[in-house]
């Protein structure tokens, strides 16, 4: 992720690439975008001309949002659809 050298090194950025935003969320990059797709995860931000990143804040409310995997009432969990690396 490039950054730049103004910043302080304990000053996270609060926009962040796709990639990152993923990474963040604990999913992979192709989860992330399904999850933005279905609103569970939030939409970018537009920054300058294509190019987008989504905010740290926002990403932290929709983590604050999801459910516990203790409200699942499912029977047949596995770990064949975790994505974190």
């Amino acid at each position: 992720m490039a950054r730049q050298n103004a910043l302080p090194p304990t000053l996270p950025p609060r926009l962040i690439s796709r990639e990152v935003a993923a990474a963040y969320v604990s999913v992979s990059p192709t989860k992330f975008d399904q999850m933005v797709i279905d609103g569970s995860m939030p939409k970018p931000k537009r920054l300058i001309g294509r190019r987008k990143a989504w905010d740290v804040r926002e990403l932290d409310a929709a983590v604050d949002n999801l459910p516990d995997a203790d409200n699942d009432n499912n029977d047949n969990d596995t770990w064949d659809d975790v994505d974190a690396a």
